[in-house]
């Protein structure tokens, strides 16, 4: 059994260019998202799956000097990128991760990846039932259930863009196992990903408090955080989604 954590990473973004590699304390942020993704116990590969437009070298290069596999695949069509990506590398079980939400907890994401395996489900999230803040999700599929819906559905623009789309909005078609945050640290109505200058600024807050090298940040450690310094939150506010796309 492979585990193969895959990073979904671009150049490309509207709202927020470049947000993957902007300047994070001296880093790019992408760099984080793979220097906590290596804590994790459960997980055999780390790849970061990228387009292949030629803005996204730089993407590719990050890699090449952090020693982390790049591949290279569709840039409209991410459940392709993923699905190629797994195959190639020959996944059983396929751990997704969103390069523009650097809080990663690999303790939480090994806990998810143990109930993957001793359970044999299709899928583990906590992205059914949100307990986790916007910007902490958590998703662990088997390789078969992420090829199945890549021959059936690869061309629904809504499952090429956010990969799970379909298992979550058709649950009792599959054996879903879900995960929450901890007792008393329920907080569904924080945003901590980084779509915006304000999310980003948030971010840079956090890990100047919270980050020391060698370390990753705790989830728990985070949520003590900013409930000592809530007027944080505050800062992105007005982006709190209505609806967790993914």
């Amino acid at each position: 059994m492979s585990v193969v954590a895959i990073i979904q990473a671009r150049i490309g973004s509207s709202r927020l260019p470049e947000k993957s590699i902007r300047d994070l304390h001296g880093k790019p942020m992408l760099s984080y998202v793979i220097e906590f993704l290596k804590f994790c116990k459960q997980c055999d590969k780390i790849i970061v799956a990228t387009s292949n437009l030629k803005q996204d070298d730089k993407i590719e290069s990050i890699c090449n000097n952090l020693n982390v596999d790049c591949f290279r695949g569709d840039h409209d069509n991410v459940l392709s990128r993923y699905y190629l990506c797994a195959k190639q590398n020959n996944a059983t079980i396929v751990v997704r991760i969103t390069a523009d939400d650097p809080l990663i907890d690999p303790e939480l994401l090994d806990n998810a990846i143990s109930i993957c395996k001793n359970t044999n489900c299709d899928y583990v999230t906590n992205m059914l039932h949100h307990t986790f803040p916007y910007g902490m999700p958590i998703e662990v599929i088997k390789f078969d259930v992420l090829e199945e819906n890549y021959n059936q559905f690869r061309n629904d623009p809504l499952v090429a863009e956010h990969v799970t789309y379909h298992i979550r909005k058709n649950p009792q078609n599959y054996k879903i196992q879900e995960v929450f945050a901890p007792a008393g640290y329920e907080r569904k109505d924080w945003r901590v990903t980084v779509d915006y200058i304000e999310d980003f600024e948030l971010i840079e807050k956090i890990f100047t408090k919270l980050y020391h090298p060698g370390f990753f940040i705790k989830y728990v450690s985070l949520v003590e955080f900013l409930d000592n310094h809530n007027d944080l939150l505050k800062i992105n506010s007005k982006y709190l989604p209505t609806e967790y796309l993914y």
